[in-house]
Parts: structure tokens; sequence; C-alpha cells
């Protein structure tokens, strides 16, 4: 793309050399506060996101504030002022209401989609923060008394204008690429979950004899197959104890660390999901992660309780929390650990597992030990465990590595939207 012919210091750090027929100003000269108080029965609900404003989603938290929040019209743009949402802000498409830590400003004077541009840039975000005050770093807030004292670059009402064309022709072609990339990783999803989903419970061989299994998540199983309660199967499921935390995880194996419900949200052991212990709580630390075991989180939202990963090394130096077991297998029944992490992890097992929990609000569930050991599963012998195992590592990690290659494609076009919008409405090129 090519530059403008010539270009001057804006005396401005963040911004750099601009155009030298663009002009600077300060937000509190071309941004007036809203500041009405309003309540969500009379003006509905949105959140401030980082994919802009939207109609309140569904799984945020939501406070008991209902008449103490802040109006919002067609046309302001809407900024989160808590450091913990940086980055969540946009010109809002509808009339509503957010919650009172968000600014809330009117355009006057400047096009208010290139403002929705500019302060989205990440040089702007970065800027916005720093303008910030608060006791830590992740706790502070910048209100409209030091934000309106940032300056920003403001060419001509034509030129905000033709570079508003530019970047909602630009970006909206770049977010239908992200769509149709993410649509793909959805489906490669899918497949690798319906793939675990027939391979468990049917096997490999597609002409066996089948027989009703009896149990109605299972369905058919091969006739010379059975069916247990994994009470047969699974000895015991230990967990730690709850313990403090500095909240970091640990950097070596000196440190000792506990282990986050995070470390099998994926369905694949994370290792690094982990919080270093508080040297006051090393004593009381239990239950260290051992090689061969599957983890299971007992507790988490409907979706993620029953979530395991299978253990593929030992980890001296990190342990358990109170809200996942480790598996230990019965040694009279001969199984394959993997084999029962695939079988767990599998999605009717997990909708079983949702089933029997039990929770004190909807967004979290518990699964007791005994109404876990009582679900059944399709039994193979170990042979065939080895063999589905061997299959399953094959497959799914080809359909893993087409994942992480269109992840990184996402990653690769979120980083030029970003750089294009920097660069465009700091009149590094033009448009």
């Amino acid at each position: 793309m090519e530059r403008y012919e010539s270009y001057k210091d804006s005396g401005v750090e963040w911004i750099g050399e601009i155009p030298r027929e663009w002009g600077v100003n300060r937000v509190g000269n071309v941004f007036t506060q809203r500041n009405e108080t309003v309540s969500d029965k009379d003006y509905p609900a949105l959140s401030v996101t980082k994919r802009g404003v939207v109609p309140q989603l569904e799984n945020v938290a939501k406070t008991s504030h209902n008449d103490n929040r802040k109006l919002v019209l067609k046309g302001d743009f809407v900024i989160n002022s808590r450091s913990d949402r940086k980055g969540s802000s946009g010109t809002s498409e509808f009339d509503g209401s957010v919650s009172v830590i968000n600014m809330i400003l009117r355009p006057r004077g400047i096009h208010g989609k290139y403002s929705h541009y500019l302060f989205r840039s990440y040089e702007f975000v970065e800027e916005f923060f720093r303008f910030g005050k608060g006791i830590v770093w992740d706790l502070w807030s910048t209100r409209f008394s030091e934000m309106k004292g940032i300056t920003i670059p403001v060419p001509s009402p034509c030129e905000q204008e033709q570079i508003v064309e530019f970047l909602d022709r630009k970006t909206t072609l770049i977010d239908s690429l992200i769509e149709k990339t993410e649509k793909r990783i959805e489906l490669l999803k899918e497949k690798r979950t319906s793939l675990i989903n027939q391979v468990v419970t049917k096997g490999l061989n597609p002409d066996v004899e089948m027989k009703d299994s009896g149990v109605e998540w299972i369905g058919d199983i091969p006739g010379h197959w059975s069916v247990a309660k994994l009470k047969f199967i699974i000895q015991s499921l230990e967990s730690g104890t709850s313990v403090n935390s500095d909240g970091r995880p640990v950097e070596n194996e000196s440190e000792i660390g506990v282990l986050k419900t995070g470390c099998v949200s994926t369905g694949v052991f994370v290792s690094t999901e982990n919080k270093k212990v508080s040297e006051f709580d090393l004593s009381r630390v239990s239950c260290p992660v051992e090689k061969d075991v599957v983890i299971v989180n007992r507790a988490n939202s409907p979706e993620l309780v029953g979530s395991c990963g299978y253990v593929s090394e030992d980890y001296p130096n990190l342990y358990l929390s109170d809200k996942l077991w480790k598996t230990v297998l019965n040694r009279a029944e001969k199984v394959v650990p993997l084999w029962l992490s695939y079988v767990l992890g599998s999605e009717y097992f997990l909708q079983e597992v949702s089933s029997v929990s039990t929770g004190t609000s909807p967004s979290m569930k518990n699964v007791s030990k005994e109404d876990y050991l009582n679900l059944s599963i399709p039994r193979c012998s170990y042979v065939e465990q080895e063999g589905i195992v061997h299959h399953l590592n094959e497959q799914t990690s080809t359909i893993d590595s087409t994942i992480t290659t269109e992840e990184k494609r996402i990653e690769l076009l979120k980083e030029y939207r970003q750089s294009l919008i920097s660069e465009v409405v700091t009149g590094k090129v033009k448009v």
C-alpha cells in the first residue's frame, strides 16, 4: 500500500508520524460523555466485548443492579473502563443499557465509525490503560477525566469517510475468512467427536455381528463385547486438597503447583494449567500427578463436568486439587489407560455424567464418586483396546494437526486485521 507524500511528527509517542495535512486533538474536545442512569427494563441490556457492543450474552455474569445502568444510544462509543476487560469497546448499533463500569462517549466533530476503528487499535488500547489508575495492574480503571486528555490523530472529514469505507470493506472480507475458517474448525471437531463415539462403542470391524448393550448411550455393541460399571474397572478415584496459591503457574520443577480444572477442559491433559502453591500450604498438597492415570474433572459447568485427560508422564512437582480425580485401576482388569480416557471423554458418556450431576446453580455441577462409578461403559479385550488406541491416536492426530493449522490461520488473519487498522487510522498508509 502507498504512503502519503509527506509526514510530520505528531508530538505523541503512541501515534508517531502522521501525514502533514492531518491534525491532532484531545479526546475531550471531540467527544462528550453520556452519563444517564436507566433501567434495563426500559433499555435492553447490552454486552461490551472485544468484538464490539452486542445484545447481552447469555453466558455473562448478570448483576442485580437492574436500575443502575448507563444509557447507550445508537452511534455512541462504549468502552469498558477496567483493565481486566482490556480491548472491550465499540460503536453501538443499538439503543440499550450497559453496566456502570463502562464509559459512553458521544462523537462531536469526529466521524463515529472512524473513532470506532481508532479506539480499537492496539496502540490506542495500550495508551488508554496507560492513563488509568489503580492498586494492581489487572484491577485498575481509566475514567473519562483521564481519557479526555489523550491526544488522537484527526484527518479531514473527507479522509475519515474514506478510511471508514476502506476499513469496512477490508475488515468485512477478513471477518468473512475468519468465520469460514472457524466453521471448518467446528466441522473438524465434530468429526473428531463422532469418530471417538463410534469407535469406542462399535469397534473397528464394520462387519462384526452386533447386539444390544442394554445401555441407552452405548446402543449396539459387537457381539463379543460386554458392558461393565466403572466401579469394576476403576478401583478408586483419588483427589487432592484445596490450597492457597499466588495465582501464577510454576516456572520450573523446583516449584510445587496444583492443577486447575482447566487442565482437562479440552479433553487433553495440559500440565501448564496449574498454579504455584503458597509456601505456607506446601505441607498440605496431596495426590501427585503420575504417568498412565486419567484425570477427571468432577466439578465444573454442565458442559465440562466429567471432562478428562490421559497423563503420559510423571509430574513430581504437580498435584491435584480437590475438584479433580485421578483413576486408580483395578489390577484384576487388564485396561489400557488411554483407551479408558477415550471412553470417558466421549461425548455421549459425558452427557451421562452431566445427567447424574447436581449443583447449587445452573452454571456449576458436581458429580459424586458413587454416581460416577455406577455409570456403565462398553468393555472389550486388551488387544482390541490397544487397536482402538492406535487407530484413534493416528486419526485424531491428523485432525488435530489440521485444526492447529486452521487456528494459526485465524491468528494470522486477526493480526493482519489489527495491523491494517492501526496503520490506516494513524496515517502510516494511504487508502
